[in-house]
């Protein structure tokens, strides 16, 4: 029985398309449209969590992206895209793995569609988002100054898992990157990918990938 994939379009479950991608392993695709914003009920439906991602294995039905990113890895793919613990750069796989939706991914949505920046200097919890945005940001950038990905010379899940928050999650939070080189070109090497490529073709194709220093003019939310 092929896996499915339930891709809520313009959202965070382009990365497991991606994955099966980068595996070159046969996977059933089904599209849902956001409505107008949020997730069509059929999509809900599918997890009780109601959020995307959501896959189908047979009679297991699995959410969240960490746990269908492993899951995929480890039962189709051998373990590809993970760097063993004998690895030398297994301890920066492992931090920039859990470090991309545990800290950059919620520093993101705290800046609340780029308010902050313009809410008053006053506001403690605004220039609290802003200043853990700023230090997450400039975190990424200068691990990037010298590693060509995540954990140093291996793409891995790390580098899947951090992609989202820079480049999609920007059609519904604005922000720039211009100040930041290192990770500009960090995004030409993915969207040189041809993995990349045909995930994003297939999951998205009236979607223009956000690989740029600017957020989209025309913006979800």
């Amino acid at each position: 029985m092929v896996l499915v994939i339930h891709h809520l379009q313009c959202s965070q479950s382009e990365r497991i398309p991606w994955v099966r991608e980068e595996l070159g392993i046969d996977y059933e695709l089904k599209l849902y449209q956001r409505a107008p914003l949020f997730a069509p009920p059929e999509y809900k439906a599918l997890h009780p969590m109601g959020a995307a991602p959501v896959i189908q294995d047979g009679n297991l039905t699995l959410a969240e992206s960490c746990a269908v990113i492993e899951y995929i890895c480890h039962k189709y793919g051998n373990g590809s895209l993970f760097l063993d613990p004998t690895h030398a750069a297994y301890a920066d796989f492992l931090y920039w793995w859990h470090w991309a939706d545990g800290s950059f991914q919620p520093a993101a949505l705290r800046i609340k569609s780029g308010r902050v920046e313009k809410s008053n200097e006053d506001d403690v919890m605004a220039r609290f988002a802003n200043e853990r945005f700023k230090k997450a940001i400039g975190a990424l950038e200068k691990r990037l100054g010298d590693n060509k990905w995540l954990a140093g010379t291996e793409f891995t899940a790390a580098d899947v898992m951090v992609v989202f928050t820079l480049t999609t999650l920007r059609y519904f939070i604005p922000y720039s990157l211009k100040e930041y080189g290192n990770v500009l070109k960090y995004l030409q090497r993915i969207g040189a990918r041809e993995a990349y490529q045909k995930a994003m073709s297939k999951s998205d194709p009236t979607m223009e990938p956000v690989l740029g220093p600017e957020s989209p003019k025309d913006p979800k939310m």
